[in-house]
C-alpha cells in the first residue's frame, strides 16, 4: 500500500475551504487574500464580536506558542508561524498522512472601532485566541457659540 501525502494544494475540498475562508465576517474583521504569499496550510478560524470587543480564535493544534507570530500594521492583523513535521523519510507504520506541517499566514483588516493598541493573545489547548478591544465610542458634546466682539 503506498503512502498518501496531502498538501495544501491536493487536499480535498482545499478550493471550497479557501473561497468559504475568504468570505467576509459580518462586516467586522475581513479576511485579506492571501493568494500572493507561500503558505502550506491555513488554520481555521472563528471570529466573534461583542460590544466591546473582537475574538479572534484559530485552530493551531501542534503548534508551538512560540513559533506564532502576531503583528498588526496598518489596519491589518496578521498572524503567521509554522508547525514543525515529525521526521516522515521512514514510515513508521503509517498508512497515510493527511496533517499539514509547515507555514501559516492568514491576515485580517480591521474596523475603524478596532483598539489596536491592546490586542492580547493566549494559546488555550492547541487554540490561539485574539482578543481585540473596541474604542469607546466618541460621546456627542456641545459646543458654545460665543458672539464676536
Amino acid at each position: 500500500m503506498n503512502i498518501t501525502h496531502y498538501t495544501s494544494q491536493t487536499r480535498p475540498l482545499s478550493l471550497l475551504g479557501r473561497l468559504l475562508q475568504e468570505q467576509e465576517m459580518d462586516g467586522s474583521l475581513r479576511n485579506i487574500s492571501e493568494a500572493e504569499t507561500v503558505t502550506d496550510w491555513l488554520p481555521a478560524v472563528d471570529i466573534r464580536e461583542e460590544s466591546d470587543r473582537f475574538i479572534l480564535h484559530a485552530d493551531l493544534p501542534g503548534v508551538n506558542p512560540d513559533a506564532i507570530e502576531i503583528a498588526m500594521e496598518d489596519g491589518t492583523l496578521t498572524i503567521q508561524g509554522s508547525r514543525q513535521s515529525e521526521n516522515t523519510e521512514e514510515p513508521h507504520g503509517y498508512k497515510r498522512f493527511e496533517r499539514i506541517n509547515g507555514r501559516f499566514l492568514r491576515r485580517f483588516a480591521l474596523p475603524d472601532t478596532a483598539n489596536d493598541e491592546d490586542i492580547s493573545a493566549e494559546v488555550h489547548q492547541g487554540v490561539l485566541e485574539v482578543t481585540i478591544p473596541k474604542q469607546p465610542k466618541p460621546q456627542p458634546r456641545k459646543i458654545t457659540v460665543r458672539s464676536a466682539k
